[in-house]
């Protein structure tokens, strides 16, 4: 290097290390004073190096410390507004001094936060250029007219004029609380279901009530305490006109719910049935004697009746997958198992989970798709492709996962968790990214059920409430994959 060009770059140094305010009494005053002046007599120009500058975060940052300490205390409902405003505003800035060319903001509450940009030239920060003909061409071949008023671009006309998606708010307090006297506390059982015809069914002690949504009608469809006996499970079917009542003795009764008139009474266990699956007119019984029986209630029990054993300690889960050809289980024994409706012995079997498995749900937005819940020592959701046999992906709750359930319309599901939060989360599937978290049951959110329409979901405690709460929309996602795979995005 040469030597005095190393000179005045070291005087240049020692000039911006200068401190900005000099005190009247320091006694190097003289000395700052003239390195100053030698400094301005010698010093070279001053060349930036933008190569290493990340503009994204620069500008969130300038947007973010702009803002007050009484509008950083704003809510999350605030935040996610002034999240997408920053975003536009940054996109806004990229067009005018980078040329990015964006025309459209992506959601800020998707999984992918980033900008896509079109693939072009590489350009210039600042470009100097003489044109002609009363044009200016700085938008990359989009001219702008020389009587236009606006300090901006096209590209960022169109940004500025995109339709906004609106954003969405679930509401942290439930619309409705109802009463629930007797309603148990014990992890192993499945007491409220909610039908297609838009009632709901509780298991109370030893009486079974429903409750219509349209009327709020309560009504009691039965009791067995001249029996001597207590409700373990409730389901309904699939039409919302019969349901299956699980019984502490090990009966499974069918209810006429319209009518109130009991039409079968099914035996065969020898231990309470807490978990109950419809499968068309085939229902599915699970019970403390570790075994499950499938029965079809159009002939006699004998009959039709398949005993499937595998678990080793109570069945505490079961769930049909949506084409009707799957029989999902969980129990007591830390395992999960998929039955198809042929043979006696599960075709697949899962042993991850690392505690009782009673949160099962299968995704009516992907073909052999499931996802499943473990209890206090195990704590994670995780989900399987049943078509390949493979687990996918796992994520750790922090709590005890009750139940699982997936949105009809969006690819989401919410899970309800007890030891120790208590609480219910709204997931993104397959980010996993938390949507929402509600909170307001003092005791384990043991039982879930969601309306006919998917909007709504209806959650039971030990607390002796049941909580109705508004957290999934009926419009469909536009991202959801359409794969040729799937079975269900077309019919040949």
């Amino acid at each position: 290097m040469d030597q005095d060009y190393q000179r005045r770059l070291l005087r240049q140094l020692n000039f911006q290390n200068l401190p900005t305010t000099v005190n009247e009494n320091q006694p190097n005053k003289s000395v700052a004073a003239e390195s100053l002046s030698n400094a301005q007599k010698c010093g070279d120009r001053f060349i930036p190096m933008r190569a290493g500058s990340c503009w994204s975060i620069d500008f969130h940052s300038v947007h973010e410390n702009g803002r007050s300490p009484s509008q950083n205390r704003r809510s999350k409902d605030a935040s996610s507004d002034n999240g997408k405003d920053g975003v536009a505003y940054a996109a806004l800035l990229k067009n005018e001094l980078l040329g990015a060319g964006i025309e459209k903001v992506t959601d800020p509450h998707t999984e992918d936060w980033s900008f896509h940009f079109p693939i072009q030239e590489k350009r210039h920060l600042f470009k100097y250029a003489v044109t002609g003909g009363g044009k200016l061409s700085t938008d990359g071949g989009n001219d702008i007219s020389p009587y236009s008023l606006s300090p901006v671009s096209n590209k960022s006309h169109k940004l500025l004029r995109s339709p906004r998606k609106p954003t969405r708010k679930i509401s942290k307090i439930p619309f409705k609380v109802l009463d629930a006297p007797e309603l148990q506390d014990d992890f192993y059982l499945n007491l409220v279901d909610w039908s297609a015809s838009n009632v709901l069914s509780v298991g109370l002690g030893a009486s079974v009530y429903l409750w219509s949504a349209c009327t709020s009608q309560v009504t009691r469809l039965c009791d067995l305490s001249v029996d001597g006996d207590s409700v373990t499970s409730v389901c309904w079917n699939e039409r919302g006109n019969l349901v299956a009542v699980g019984t502490h003795k090990g009966f499974v009764q069918i209810w006429d719910a319209a009518a109130g008139k009991k039409l079968a009474c099914l035996d065969g266990h020898s231990a309470r049935v807490g978990a109950l699956a419809w499968n068309t007119d085939q229902l599915s019984s699970g019970s403390r004697d570790r075994l499950i029986f499938q029965r079809d209630i159009r002939t006699p029990p004998l009959q039709s009746e398949r005993r499937l054993q595998g678990h080793r300690q109570e069945v505490c889960g079961l769930k049909w997958s949506p084409d009707h050809q799957h029989l999902a289980s969980g129990g007591n024994d830390n395992k999960l198992f998929v039955w198809n409706t042929s043979s006696m012995s599960p075709i697949q079997q899962y042993t991850e989970h690392l505690a009782a498995v009673k949160a099962i749900a299968w995704s009516p937005h992907q073909h052999g798709l499931l996802s499943s819940g473990g209890g206090t020592a195990d704590r994670c959701i995780r989900f399987w492709n049943t078509l390949t046999c493979q687990p996918l992906q796992c994520v750790d709750t922090g709590s005890q996962v009750c139940n699982l359930a997936w949105s009809k319309h969006a690819n989401e599901l919410v899970s309800t968790h007890g030891y120790s939060q208590n609480q219910i989360l709204v997931w993104k599937y397959p980010s996993l990214s938390q949507v929402a978290k509600l909170t307001g049951h003092s005791y384990r959110v043991l039982y879930l059920a969601i309306s006919p329409d998917g909007e709504a979901i209806v959650t039971g405690a030990g607390d002796e409430t049941l909580r109705f709460w508004n957290v999934f929309s009926k419009t469909r996602s536009t991202k959801e994959s359409k794969s040729v795979l799937n079975l269900f995005t077309r019919i040949r």
